[in-house]
């Protein structure tokens, strides 16, 4: 996120342009020469003068420290231009500082006082004053409703400084003026409440996002790993369907991540005609991994046919005591007693110790009414 402040852009933050303009509000009345001065000086900024108007501004400003209601106010005025000098020659921090001193005079009108403080804080983040930034401008906002502009902007000072949970509150009230933000502010959203703890939350506005994030296969892996954290595997298997549809999710990696989604996520079978597919066209490596997959999503299925011989064929091909172990007890419980039989006693012969006990809870063999799988 920090790289947000390198292009940072908001238009309440055009500091040189809001601080050109003298304040319009009650105040005390200026002499005539004062007054004058005063245009002068705006003139020569307009002019591009920025230095003579930043000495001159601090110059008259020091002279008028501790003068009556009308010094002050007009000391307060000078202490704003030369701060405007200051911004548009580049020094935010120095126009901050002398901003904070206008704020600073004894008897200012407080719309004005508020109205600088906001700029104050603008010049702080343009300095990278982000602690600064973020106490005045969350300082303004207790005062005043703000635009979605400015709660994003808090949401992200505060997230800087690793406050989450505030940063969430922000990001959600921003939202309330913001009903579809664009693409850095809907990420910044999503990532701000994910690290707050909703996840919830961000997963929805990942959701809406997947729509618009056409070949962005990180927003979808993003939003699927969401839904897993959520431990709701169908919806995360859903998002990473629909990103393979479409081409955004693709390779031997997605294609066995689709898989196991399909499997954890309620369409075992699914992810059997999937893998066995996979496996006959050769997209993923026909290995013993994937054949143990292969099986168990069939028996997650429930077809007993399929996970059986999957089961079988594997065994076979490995000649793994637990492969043909787990082989045993399916066809156990499915009543498959010859298949059982056989697997068993393979297993036992291959090391399975525990065979023996599963052997001996087989009905006698005259019993059986299966002689062949």
């Amino acid at each position: 996120m920090r790289n947000y402040w390198r292009n940072l852009s908001l238009p309440w933050l055009a500091v040189g342009a809001l601080l050109l303009a003298l304040p319009v509000v009650a105040a005390p009345t200026l002499p005539g020469g004062v007054i004058a001065d005063l245009k002068s000086m705006e003139r020569q900024l307009q002019d591009g003068e920025h230095a003579e108007v930043r000495r001159h501004g601090r110059a008259q400003a020091q002279r008028l420290e501790g003068g009556n209601a009308s010094d002050r106010w007009a000391r307060a005025l000078y202490l704003q231009l030369a701060a405007s000098a200051e911004a548009r020659s580049g020094d935010a921090a120095a126009a901050a500082e002398l901003l904070a001193e206008a704020r600073g005079i004894r008897g200012m009108e407080s719309a004005q006082m508020d109205r600088w403080q906001r700029q104050e804080a603008g010049l702080r983040l343009q300095a990278r004053q982000l602690q600064q930034a973020r106490d005045l401008l969350g300082n303004w906002l207790e005062r005043h409703t703000g635009s979605a502009a400015d709660r994003w902007l808090i949401a992200r000072l505060l997230s800087e400084d690793g406050q989450w949970s505030a940063a969430a509150s922000w990001v959600e009230s921003a939202l309330e003026l913001e009903t579809r933000p664009d693409g850095s502010h809907s990420a910044f959203a999503a990532a701000v409440l994910q690290r707050s703890g909703d996840k919830r939350g961000a997963l929805v506005i990942i959701e809406k996002r997947l729509t618009q994030a056409g070949d962005d296969a990180t927003e979808w892996r993003r939003a699927a790993g969401l839904a897993q954290q959520l431990a709701d595997a169908g919806r995360a298997a859903a998002i990473w369907e629909a990103g393979w549809q479409r081409g955004v999710l693709a390779g031997s990696d997605d294609l066995e991540q689709r898989i196991r989604l399909h499997l954890a996520g309620g369409t075992p079978a699914r992810a059997a005609e999937l893998l066995a597919q996979s496996l006959s066209d050769g997209a993923l490596k026909d290995s013993f991994e994937h054949r143990r997959m292969l099986a168990s999503a069939w028996q997650a299925a429930r077809d007993h046919d399929h996970a059986l011989a999957a089961w079988q064929s594997l065994a076979r091909q490995s000649e793994q005591a637990d492969d043909w172990l787990r082989l045993g007890q399916l066809a156990h419980g499915w009543g498959r007693w010859v298949l059982a039989r056989q697997a068993l006693k393979r297993a036992h012969t291959l090391g399975a110790g525990e065979a023996n006990d599963w052997l001996r809870n087989l009905p006698p063999k005259d019993s059986s009414r299966e002689d062949s799988f």
